[in-house]
């Protein structure tokens, strides 16, 4: 199936790969450009990606087990999905893909690429999970209430203010509780990390962007810092005023911050 709009030519497509049913959106022209979302889900278009659509075809799919995209039998760890993602990337026949991740979706790229990057160009990580800093405390998300969770995205609560407004359909709520489940079956033990990634972070050798909120509630700056430690090369930038996400509480900075990583990649 496909959608197509005037403006933007945003398709929405379904294709299965490992035998999952997966739901992804597509847009523009120009280098592709995958986006991996956070445990919160995807199947939207934002902003960002609607600016970057002018040079990038972009690709955001929804993972397994999350949204619109199947829950397939072999489901069972964040090892997995890395490999459906390399897959994918074959199935669709990817190269010189820019890797986008954030959050969970930043974890999730980073096992991609220590596994494999030769479909990639580069890679960008936001706010991103897959390691732990002893002694940096850090917040039970899984404890929050629907609330806490949208507040803790966002330093200009505002913006928290409208996404908790905003209507909700029915399905739209069956959604959420299926990502969440989801979250949990890939992050629950230990919490938002993989005790072994740090080994093989070195493995990493295309070039990489860290980018962070300085005032992120959920995974600390100094996260960024070891990251950007633990990566070959890599380039680590903060957004000042700006929590979890940049590309959504700053998506003008967080373009032209991407922009210049890659004209400078290139």
């Amino acid at each position: 199936m496909a959608v197509a709009s005037a403006e933007t030519a945003r398709r929405e497509q379904t294709i299965t790969v490992a035998g999952c049913r997966t739901h992804l959106l597509r847009s523009g022209k120009g280098a592709p450009l995958l986006y991996l979302h956070g445990a919160g889900g995807g199947g939207k278009w934002l902003p960002f990606m609607e600016q970057l659509a002018t040079r990038h075809e972009i690709i955001a799919p929804e993972h397994p087990g999350y949204g619109r995209s199947d829950t397939p039998d072999w489901f069972d760890n964040i090892h997995d999905v890395a490999y459906f993602y390399l897959d994918l990337l074959k199935a669709l026949d990817l190269d010189g893909v820019h890797l986008v991740g954030s959050s969970l979706g930043g974890w999730l790229a980073c096992e991609m690429a220590v596994r494999s990057t030769a479909r990639l160009a580069s890679l960008t990580l936001i706010g991103s999970a897959g390691l732990h800093v002893k002694g940096v405390a850090r917040p039970d998300t899984f404890m929050w209430t629907p609330e806490e969770a949208v507040r803790g995205l966002f330093h200009d609560q505002a913006l928290a203010d409208k996404m908790l407004a905003a209507p909700v359909s029915d399905d739209e709520l069956e959604w959420q509780m299926k990502n969440r489940f989801a979250t949990a079956r890939l992050a629950w033990a230990p919490r938002f990390y993989d005790p072994h990634l740090h080994k093989w972070l070195h493995r990493i050798d295309v070039p990489t962007a860290v980018f962070w909120g300085a005032q992120d509630q959920l995974i600390p700056p100094v996260y960024a810092e070891r990251f950007g430690e633990l990566i070959p090369g890599a380039t680590v930038r903060t957004f000042e005023a700006c929590g979890h996400l940049p590309q959504v509480e700053q998506p003008q900075a967080f373009v032209a911050a991407f922009t210049a990583f890659i004209g400078g990649a290139a």
